[in-house]
């Protein structure tokens, strides 16, 4: 227990049976359940579990008889936590990169202030640029910024940041079974808990690499994917909330500005090939395609200014 709370540590794996143990054998007296989730490992994950359970009854092994990813795996760990009654779940990875020592703080802004969900921000670390690689760092910052967009939670950062605490209330509130199973979970999951209107914080962790971790992630291929997650998630965001549930006019300025920018972005880029390559182009051309460009861009603005102003209640 924690300040009352019942706690659990969800553990997603997937072929970790070199740095699971130490994870495990790092996690606080306080937490009630340890949910390990092996997700089809082809190594000897579930054995080395498996021996740390004879020392401790608070580990449980579910284990995925075929490989689902791992938002799939951290749902698993969710749905086990609400079988037990759990009140805060806390998801942590398999290969040792989150540090315990961040838990409390991390645990502390659900179970004191009732803040619905918390992730971990790496890059409040000063060092955060030396420390995480720098191809990964600059595809979390494109996903961070697409998120923020996407997810209405303009107040957060470090989106890919697997490190989080979700209470009982918001694990309730999203449809578990829907949730986008494999990396861009976290991504999809925000959404999700923003139409849901649960608040969220950010907390700052410390970043560790190179402690003999292996990533499987391709992040060309995981930024493409999760892009066009976000970019499904961020219209049915705008149905889901500011038209099926309570209208709301920022619907209409992201309308008008994802058709007018646009199409002045493809006019005016045309015209200045045609400029280019064939001789002048007309003038009243030129100037429709700039007014098409301005107004599309003034039009979303205004309605991300909207969504801001709308969402300000869910920062936790």
């Amino acid at each position: 227990m924690f300040k009352e709370k019942k706690i659990s540590i969800v553990i997603p794996a997937h072929n970790e049976q070199k740095l699971i143990q130490k994870v495990l054998k790092t996690l606080p007296h306080w937490i009630d359940y340890i949910f390990v989730i092996d997700d089809c490992s082809a190594d000897a994950t579930s054995e080395r579990v498996r021996e740390r359970m004879g020392s401790d009854p608070r580990i449980q092994l579910i284990r995925h008889e075929i490989n689902q990813g791992v938002g799939a795996a951290i749902c698993s760990g969710y749905k086990a936590s609400l079988k037990n009654e759990v009140d805060i779940a806390v998801v942590m990875a398999g290969d040792a990169q989150m540090d315990p020592d961040n838990l409390e703080s991390l645990i502390l802004p659900v179970a004191e202030e009732g803040v619905d969900y918390t992730k971990g921000n790496r890059l409040f670390e000063g060092r955060a640029w030396e420390i995480i690689p720098h191809h990964r760092y600059i595809g979390n910052s494109i996903l961070s910024l697409l998120t923020k967009i996407a997810s209405g939670y303009w107040h957060i950062a470090d989106t890919q940041c697997g490190y989080t605490a979700i209470s009982k209330k918001a694990m309730h509130a999203v449809d578990l079974d829907k949730v986008y199973p494999r990396y861009g979970m976290p991504n999809d999951l925000l959404v999700k808990l923003n139409v849901a209107d649960c608040t969220v914080r950010d907390v700052p962790v410390q970043p560790i690499y190179n402690i003999g971790e292996v990533s499987g992630i391709r992040i060309s291929r995981v930024v493409i994917a999760i892009s066009r997650l976000l970019l499904s998630c961020f219209f049915r965001r705008l149905i889901d909330k500011y038209v099926i549930r309570d209208f709301h006019p920022l619907v209409f300025f992201y309308t008008l500005g994802l058709i007018a920018f646009p199409a002045g972005l493809i006019s005016g880029m045309y015209l200045f090939l045609y400029r280019l390559f064939s001789g002048p182009v007309a003038t009243t051309s030129a100037l429709f395609s700039a007014f098409l460009i301005i107004s599309g861009l003034q039009f979303l603005l205004f309605a991300m200014w909207f969504d801001m102003e709308n969402n300000k209640s869910l920062k936790g």
